[in-house]
């Protein structure tokens, strides 16, 4: 957040303790706005089932997963309420359908581009490609803010740019800094998270991969030794913590 802000303004007002942050709240567009360099994830899928045209753009056949895109696509889904998917949406629909004016997602695109040419520069100086996002905005009062969280692996997904042109030339598939390979391994078990599905138990060597793979990024983005704050035991020491921060903000 802090190292976007002259970009756009955000929630963040500040972080007393390493588990608590304290920022504006924000009436949120229903709008989640997806900004992508690379063919992967859903937009792969998509793809392999026959898809062509994408926001517009239409792509040639003969792709490859984890190709580059001719162009940076801002690629807006629809955020779903509890329990329901997001969907693909285009401009037009999101204007016609009054999520947003015309002139707030015109804003709102030109700030997410800008954020992605960041973010894709700062993990450039790490030696990771920043293969797509999401971004999520709302407002308070009449002011556009950045909300909920910037290029995290929850948000984003991440190549290693000294190892994906050989990787790619040879089909092998990439190392995933993110939670893609997550889904790929519910898809891969069985669970798409349709209605009445029950979802797999994770390993617990998966577990602990996904915990691995989320501290790696998180050292190599920050250039810091990721050090686990454990919670305290009894909502009674949380609610402590809390207030103690809070008094010393």
């Amino acid at each position: 957040m802090n190292a976007t802000k002259d970009i756009v303004p955000n929630w963040l007002v500040g972080s007393p303790h390493p588990q608590i942050s304290i920022g504006w709240k924000c009436i949120p567009f229903k709008v989640e706005f997806v900004v992508r360099r690379y063919l992967y994830g859903s937009m792969w899928r998509s793809y392999m089932k026959g898809q062509r045209q994408f926001w517009g753009i239409t792509l040639p056949d003969g792709m490859r997963e984890g190709q580059k895109l001719p162009n940076v696509m801002v690629t807006p889904s629809t955020k779903a309420d509890l329990g329901m998917h997001d969907e693909d949406i285009t401009a037009e629909a999101i204007v016609a359908e009054g999520l947003m004016t015309q002139a707030e997602y015109d804003m709102v695109a030109d700030y997410s581009l800008k954020l992605f040419a960041r973010g894709s520069d700062m993990a450039a100086e790490k030696g990771l490609l920043l293969v797509d996002t999401k971004y999520e905005f709302g407002k308070k009062d009449d002011e556009i803010m950045l909300i909920d969280e910037v290029h995290t692996p929850d948000s984003s997904r991440y190549f290693y740019a000294d190892s994906y042109e050989e990787n790619f030339a040879n089909g092998t598939p990439q190392r995933e800094l993110s939670k893609e390979f997550v889904r790929k391994w519910l898809m891969d078990n069985g669970f798409n998270g349709t209605a009445g599905q029950i979802m797999p138990t994770f390993p617990n060597d998966f577990i602990a991969d996904v915990s691995n793979r989320y501290i790696e990024l998180y050292e190599i983005l920050t250039g810091e030794k990721f050090s686990a704050q454990p919670l305290p035991d009894t909502e009674e020491e949380i609610r402590h913590m809390v207030t103690e921060a809070l008094r010393n903000f």
